[in-house]
């Protein structure tokens, strides 16, 4: 394996970030989903006020994974990190970049001052909760997870 090295994300990265998530979005059978743009995901990345930030792995000049994530806050516990995406090229898992680049985000979480980090899995993805719990991650079956999604918040007044 040739060296693989982990670094922040920048603006450039944004047509390479978007390839990812599609590939995701592919691998979760909902590329028909994804709306977001190049120019959203500039201006929500690096405008005035920042609604995320990432990580690439990068090799041999190209980008091959992604983390990325954004601050959430608990009323019992502060300030934490909630990992939105955790992707690899479909070509390149199984090589332990995806493991690089969740501790780099961990690491960036304990940094900061964050008092956990927080992400979500699909229960059918079982290489990914297996790859989580191999980490030491608590998978919670407690909660239910919520959402108004764009039409409902437009019916909102």
């Amino acid at each position: 394996m040739t060296d693989i090295s982990i670094r922040k994300g920048l603006e450039s990265d944004i047509p390479d970030v978007l390839k990812l998530i599609k590939e995701l979005a592919e691998f979760e059978r909902a590329l028909d989903s994804v709306e977001v743009t190049e120019d959203q995901l500039l201006a929500d990345g690096f405008g005035s006020s920042p609604a995320f930030e990432f990580l690439v792995a990068i090799e041999n000049d190209k980008t091959i994974g992604l983390s990325l994530f954004y601050y959430r806050y608990s009323t019992w516990k502060g300030k934490g990190l909630y990992l939105e995406d955790l992707v690899v090229a479909n070509a390149l898992r199984g090589r332990g970049i995806g493991k690089k680049l969740l501790l780099e985000t961990a690491k960036f979480g304990k940094e900061q001052h964050c008092t956990g980090m927080y992400w979500q899995v699909l229960d059918w993805n079982t290489p990914a909760i297996e790859f989580y719990k191999n980490l030491g991650a608590k998978l919670d079956g407690e909660w239910i997870n919520c959402k108004l999604d764009q039409h409902s918040l437009d019916q909102i007044n």
